[in-house]
C-alpha cells in the first residue's frame, strides 16, 4: 500500500471506463500489458500520461528486446515512462493531487488529475456463499477446481479469471466449455481442459504476442534451446503497411525443429501468431511451416521467412559437403 493513496481517488481497468471527461494529467501505475494498453491508448486520446512501473523493464515477462520495441513506441507517442521508479505517497497540495516517487535515488514529483492503478488483480470470492457451502479455495483465494473444471462440490464447476492460472478472456472461454460438457456428461465421462499452447497478446502498438516459452523463461528453468529470428523490417506487405517493424522470435530445442515458444512483435502480431499456435497444439516443427504456401502480400508470411532462416541456420556441415559433391559430379557429367 503507498502512503495516502486513501485519500487519491482512483481507477481500475474496470473503472475506467466510466470516464466522461478527458484527464489532462494521467498518471498510470503499473507497466505490466493491461498498464500499458491502457497508457497508449489514452495518450493517443490527447491525454498527458506518465507511466511509473517499479521494475527496470516495461512489460517485465516478456524478453528485453521485446519490451525495448514497445517503449520505443511509447517514446515516439511522447508518453512520460518512468522505470525502476517506487512510489513513496501521494499528497494534495493547493487542491491538486501528486506522487512523489523515487528514481535512482532521486525524488521525483509527479502531478496528475486522474490515477489509473494496474498493479494486477486479486480474486473476488468472498461474501458470495462460497465459505458456506464449503467451496475449497486456493493459497490464492481462487477457486479450487480439477482438471474437469470441478469444485470440491461435484456438481458445482467454476471458470474464468477466478478459476484460472491465466487471467484472459480467451481462456476463461476456453474453459466455460470443458464447464458445460463435463457438467453433462458427469460422472461417466469428462475432457480434462487443456493448457498445454497458451497464446496471448498484449495489445500495444506494436501488439507482443506470444505463445510457449520466451529466452528469459527457458534460461530460468534450464531448458536448452535454438533461437531463429525474422526482422518484419523486410516484409513487402509491412513496408506497404509503413509498420515495418518488429520481430518473430521462434524458440526451437537444439539440433530440431520442434517448436517451443514463439514471441512476435509488430502489427497484427496476434493474428500472425495463430498458426505457431496450431502448429504446436499438433506436434508440427519449422520445416512443415517452410513447406506451406502462405499468400503474398501478407503478415503472415514472415512466419515462413522465420522458417526459412531456420532452415539456413539448422544446414549441417555434412549436408553442405554432400551438396558440393553432388554439385561437381553434375557439372562434370553434364
Amino acid at each position: 500500500t503507498i502512503e495516502g493513496v486513501e485519500n487519491i481517488k482512483y481507477l481500475t481497468s474496470d473503472t475506467i471506463w466510466n470516464l466522461r471527461e478527458q484527464p489532462k494529467n494521467l498518471l498510470v501505475l503499473g507497466g505490466g500489458p493491461i498498464g500499458s494498453e491502457l497508457t497508449q491508448a489514452f495518450a493517443r486520446l490527447g491525454c498527458n500520461v506518465t507511466q511509473v512501473q517499479r521494475d527496470e523493464q516495461l512489460l517485465p515477462k516478456e524478453d528485453p528486446e521485446i519490451s525495448q520495441i514497445v517503449l520505443e513506441s511509447f517514446k515516439n507517442d511522447r508518453i512520460n515512462v518512468l522505470l525502476g521508479a517506487i512510489p513513496k505517497r501521494f499528497f494534495k497540495r493547493n487542491g491538486k493531487d501528486f506522487l512523489e516517487c523515487e528514481q535512482d535515488g532521486n525524488l521525483i514529483v509527479i502531478e496528475f488529475d486522474a490515477l489509473l492503478v494496474a498493479l494486477g488483480r486479486e480474486p473476488n470470492t468472498t461474501g458470495f456463499g462460497l465459505e458456506e457451502l464449503g467451496i475449497e479455495l486456493t493459497p490464492q483465494k481462487m477457486i479450487q477446481v480439477d482438471e474437469y473444471m470441478r469444485t470440491n462440490i461435484p456438481n458445482i464447476y467454476a471458470c474464468g479469471d477466478v478459476a484460472s492460472p491465466y487471467q484472459f478472456t480467451h481462456i476463461a472461454a476456453h474453459q466455460a466449455w470443458y464447464c458445460a460438457v463435463n457438467s453433462m456428461l458427469q460422472p461417466f465421462y469428462g475432457f480434462k481442459v487443456d493448457y498445454s499452447i497458451v497464446p496471448w497478446s498484449t495489445f500495444t502498438d506494436p501488439e507482443v504476442a506470444r505463445v510457449g516459452l520466451n529466452e528469459t523463461e527457458a534460461r530460468e528453468l534450464d531448458i536448452p534451446y535454438t533461437v531463429t529470428t525474422y526482422h518484419i523490417d523486410g516484409l513487402d506487405r509491412a513496408i506497404t503497411e509503413e509498420a515495418a517493424y518488429g520481430i518473430v522470435k521462434v524458440l526451437t530445442i537444439p539440433g530440431k525443429d520442434k517448436i517451443i515458444g514463439v514471441t512476435i512483435v509488430g502489427m497484427h502480431a496476434g493474428d500472425i501468431i495463430s498458426e505457431y499456435v496450431a502448429v504446436m497444439k499438433n506436434g508440427i516443427g519449422m520445416n512443415k511451416i517452410l513447406e506451406t504456401i502462405h499468400i503474398y502480400p501478407t503478415f503472415a508470411e514472415a512466419n515462413k521467412f522465420a522458417a526459412g532462416n531456420w532452415k539456413m541456420n539448422n544446414v549441417t556441415e555434412k549436408t553442405l559437403v554432400w551438396g558440393d559433391r553432388i554439385n561437381k559430379w553434375r557439372r562434370n557429367f553434364f
